[in-house]
C-alpha cells in the first residue's frame, strides 16, 4: 500500500492486492484422480477398458513391413558376423606368453569384446525389433483360473502356442527364420572356443602361496616389519609376506597370501589357536573361505571377523570358526614368532589351502598334509 499527491492536493490511495493461489480441491484439481471431500468412495470402480488400438506402419503398408523384415534380418546377420569376429580374433591375436603390457592385449581385447558384443546384441535387438514392428500387438484379456488345467485347457495352451507361432510369421517369412537359425546356431560356438583357456590344470597354484618360514610380516602396502611389542590388544593390522613385490605375479600371490594380524589377551584364545600365535597375536588368513570375499571388519568386544559380501563371520577366539553364515570353514592360521630383535615372522606357511572351495582342493589338502 502507499501513498502519491495529485496536482489537487488531494492524496490518492493505491492500493496493490497480491494474489494467494489457494490449492484446488475436489474433481476439478489439477493432476489429481482424488474423490472431493464427502464423496462416497464407490465399492467397485468401472472398467475403464484399453485404448483404442493403433495400427503400426507394417500393419498397413507392405512395404513398411518388408522394410522391417530386412532390418531383423540385418540384425540376425549382424550377430553371425560378430560371432565369426570373435572366433577369428582368438586364433588370429594369440596370447600365450603374451606380457599384459604388449599392444596384442588391447588388441585381443577389442576383438573378442566386439565380437560377443555383436553377438549378443544382433540377437537381442533383432528380437525386440521383431516383435515390435511385425508381431501381431492387439491386446488380449485372459481371465484368472486355476493353476492346474484339464484336458481342455491344455490343449487350449497349446493351440495358443500354435497360434503364437503363425501370427509371429516364421513360417512366411524365410529370410528371417533363417538368419534367426543361423546366429542361434552360431552364437555359442565363441563359448566353446574360450573354453579352451580354462586349462592346464593349476597343479597346487591355487593352495600354494609364498608364505613360509621365516618370511617377516610387513605391513600392507607401507611393507614396514612388524615388532610384537608395538601392537596393541584389539590392534588390527593387515600385513603381507615381505618380498611380495618381487614375486613374477605379484597381484596373484597377494590375492592369496592377504593376512590379518590381531592381538588379544593370551588367555582368550582356544588351545588349537595357542599353538600358532604368540603373546596373544594371531594371524588368520584374510580371505573367506566361502567365495573368496577380503574378511575386513573386526568386531573388538565379541572378537568377531565378519566379511561384507555374505556375512559368514569368524570367531577369532576360536580358532577362526565359523559361527554364523554360509562360509562351512575356519579361516587358516598362519603360524608365528619373533626374532631376535621382537619383529613378528612366519615358521610355516598354510597347513591348508585358503580361500574358497575349487575342484582339487582336497587333492591339495592331503599333499599338504603329508608334506608337513
Amino acid at each position: 500500500m502507499s501513498d502519491a499527491h495529485g496536482n489537487d492536493g488531494t492524496t490518492a490511495r493505491q492500493v496493490s492486492t497480491v494474489r494467494q493461489d489457494t490449492p484446488a480441491t475436489g474433481s476439478n484439481a489439477p493432476g489429481t484422480d482424488l474423490q472431493p471431500r464427502g464423496t462416497a468412495v464407490p465399492e467397485r470402480f468401472e472398467n475403464p477398458g484399453l485404448p483404442p488400438h493403433r495400427p503400426r506402419m507394417a500393419d498397413t503398408d507392405v512395404a513398411a513391413a518388408k522394410r522391417a523384415e530386412r532390418q531383423v534380418a540385418f540384425l540376425f546377420f549382424l550377430s553371425i558376423v560378430g560371432t565369426v569376429l570373435t572366433i577369428v580374433g582368438y586364433f588370429a591375436v594369440p596370447l600365450r606368453d603374451v606380457p599384459a603390457s604388449d599392444p596384442a592385449t588391447g588388441l585381443s581385447n577389442a576383438l573378442l569384446g566386439t565380437g560377443i558384443f555383436l553377438t549378443l546384441f544382433g540377437i537381442g535387438t533383432g528380437a525386440v525389433h521383431w516383435a515390435k514392428t511385425l508381431m501381431p500387438d492387439h491386446e488380449e484379456i485372459d481371465e484368472r483360473h486355476r493353476i492346474e488345467g484339464s484336458p481342455e485347457e491344455q490343449a487350449e495352451a497349446v493351440k495358443i502356442i500354435t497360434d503364437g507361432v503363425d501370427d509371429s510369421g516364421i513360417g512366411r517369412r524365410p529370410l528371417i527364420r533363417n538368419t534367426l537359425v543361423g546366429a542361434l546356431a552360431l552364437a555359442p560356438l565363441p563359448a566353446v572356443v574360450l573354453l579352451k583357456d580354462t586349462g592346464p590344470n593349476p597343479e597346487g597354484a591355487l593352495a600354494e602361496t609364498i608364505w613360509a618360514a621365516d618370511t617377516y610380516l610387513v605391513t600392507d602396502p607401507t611393507g614396514n616389519r612388524v615388532r610384537a611389542a608395538d601392537m596393541s590388544v584389539g590392534e588390527v593390522v593387515h600385513v603381507q609376506p615381505e618380498g611380495i613385490e618381487e614375486s613374477s605375479h605379484f597381484l596373484d600371490e597377494k590375492a592369496k597370501a592377504a593376512v590379518l594380524l590381531i592381538r588379544l589377551e593370551p588367555e582368550e584364545l582356544a588351545e588349537e589357536s595357542r599353538a600358532g600365535a604368540y603373546a596373544g597375536i594371531v594371524a588368520y588368513s584374510k580371505i573367506c573361505t566361502h567365495m573368496g570375499c577380503p574378511v575386513a571388519l573386526y568386531e573388538q568386544q565379541t572378537h568377531h571377523l565378519l566379511c561384507p559380501c555374505h556375512q559368514t563371520t569368524f570367531d577369532v577366539t576360536q580358532n577362526a570358526a565359523v559361527i554364523f553364515g554360509p562360509g562351512k570353514r575356519p579361516l587358516p592360521q598362519l603360524p608365528i614368532d619373533v626374532d631376535g630383535d621382537g619383529y613378528l615372522l612366519a615358521t610355516a606357511g598354510f597347513a591348508e589351502p585358503v580361500g574358497p572351495s575349487y575342484w582339487e582342493r582336497e587333492q591339495d589338502l592331503r599333499r599338504m598334509t603329508e608334506e608337513s
